[in-house]
């Protein structure tokens, strides 16, 4: 392909991009094929010469789109959204053109010093202290790794790296079950192990972490002999939005010594709302926080924001400072590669500079604040249909619900019949031993009648079970 016939391209798919987005309603949110349907129109093998883009972009979507599920259609209501704002969007289109590969200050500074000043925009953003410092990782899951690498580390002083965890005795790290998943992988790819990985009861309606059980967890552990590393505490947990008392668990980990990591992946986009942060009051005592703009604060898929409060703590787990990646005679520099897993780092802070620019603080609070008002109003709605019944309330846009009369496989069955109608798209998920259905809010472009179409539809098909 030529430079021209790029430019070309450019603009053709810029163009299908507005049409797309702008015709999204029009689609099934999930996609409809079934499992091997695409792989069968794809060749076994590649093609020996070149083929015309005209029908590579054909074959695009003929072969491709039937087989996308929409995370940007506006009554996208599963999981956490992936957002992708449009100027996140032309931001990523630069950096794909620029192709930069950011691993140190010397290969790009204007990345490096970019997402120094666009982390600190984010953590005034959601109220931190001016003392924790900030790194993009790709994901939550990445950033909550780092973290348990660093548990590790300080409690086997610093060993863990060099000679490994045989002889080091057994690491404990603590978590409630509302955690997401990542944890439990961050776990064990640290080699601490999941048998290790100890859960701690939860109490109230926000099912939180008992503070009282967590001291007594790692008391009796300690009487076991093993060795506790660190905790692991949510903000807006995937399943329900569980939130825990960061203060009550920041002080049980202070007491012991332990390092406190926060994972408020999607409801950390929340904190930029001065009012919903008694969400995570004692945030400030933690020793590191993430969340992901790339969910509801409208970055381009991905970009996780990590904070931390002891840089050095992280740099000293994950630095590997080889020859060819030092920087001669500017030794002082922040290399990010030294921050995160990978050595290798795109330049991600780009789309957050066009993002909080394009729309301002303000103007990204009023898209959140509306997303909550809406999940209220429709988890009350259903509150008063006679065949629906409130199973957790809402935190910030997210609640679930149950259909009345059925069990859990009754409520799979309705999840699944929402899905195949296609209008809207739901998630389920278990709040103690029960299946029940959850509805979160947080796709960038919907609107009030987004909601309401899916109030109507979960109605329609309700009276129609």
């Amino acid at each position: 392909m030529k430079w021209d016939e790029f430019a070309q391209w450019g603009r053709q798919i810029a163009d299908w991009g507005r049409d797309y987005h702008e015709n999204l309603r029009d689609r099934p949110v999930r996609a409809q094929t079934r499992y091997g349907d695409i792989a069968a129109q794809l060749p076994k093998t590649a093609p020996e010469g070149p083929e015309a883009m005209e029908q590579i972009f054909g074959d695009f979507e003929k072969i491709v789109m039937p087989g996308m599920t929409h995370w940007q259609h506006p009554r996208f209501f599963a999981y956490f959204p992936a957002n992708a704002s449009p100027p996140s969007m032309l931001a990523e289109f630069l950096v794909t053109t620029l192709a930069a590969q950011c691993m140190l200050w010397q290969t790009s500074p204007a990345a490096t010093e970019m997402e120094t000043r666009m982390l600190e925009w984010l953590r005034d953003g959601i109220g931190l202290p001016d003392d924790f410092h900030g790194v993009i990782q790709d994901s939550a899951s990445s950033a909550t790794l780092a973290a348990v690498l660093v548990m590790r580390e300080r409690a086997t002083d610093w060993r863990g790296n060099e000679d490994g965890l045989n002889g080091q005795g057994r690491l404990r790290v603590y978590a409630s079950a509302e955690v997401h998943s990542s944890v439990d992988r961050a776990v064990w790819v640290s080699g601490i192990g999941r048998n290790n990985l100890v859960r701690i009861p939860t109490k109230g309606a926000t099912r939180s972490m008992d503070p009282t059980a967590l001291a007594a967890a790692i008391k009796a552990d300690r009487e076991a002999g093993f060795i506790p590393a660190g905790i692991v505490a949510c903000t807006g947990g995937t399943g329900t939005g569980a939130c825990d008392d960061i203060a009550g668990v920041v002080a049980v980990a202070k007491a012991e010594g332990l390092y406190c990591h926060v994972d408020a992946a999607w409801a950390g986009a929340g904190m930029i709302c001065p009012e919903f942060r008694s969400l995570w009051a004692g945030i400030e005592g933690a020793d590191s926080v993430v969340f992901n703009p790339h969910k509801w604060l409208g970055a381009q898929f991905d970009c996780s924001a990590h904070f931390i409060r002891d840089p050095e703590a992280l740099v000293k787990t994950l630095a590997m400072r080889a020859d060819y990646l030092l920087t001669p005679g500017a030794e002082d520099v922040i290399d990010y590669s030294e921050w995160s897993i990978p050595l290798g780092r795109r330049f991600r802070a780009l789309k957050l500079w066009f993002l909080m620019r394009s729309y301002g603080m303000e103007g990204l609070r009023n898209r959140l604040r509306n997303h909550v008002n809406w999940a209220e109003d429709l988890a009350e709605k259903l509150r008063t249909h006679r065949r629906f019944e409130i199973v957790t309330e809402p935190v910030l846009s997210l609640f679930t619900f149950k259909l009345t009369g059925v069990d859990s496989d009754g409520q799979l069955a309705f999840v699944e019949r929402v899905n195949n109608d296609g209008r809207i798209y739901i998630t389920q998920t278990r709040v103690g031993s029960d299946m029940v259905i959850r509805f979160q809010i947080g796709q960038f472009d919907c609107t009030k009648d987004d909601i309401d179409t899916g109030y109507n539809v979960l109605c329609e098909l309700a009276e129609a079970s």
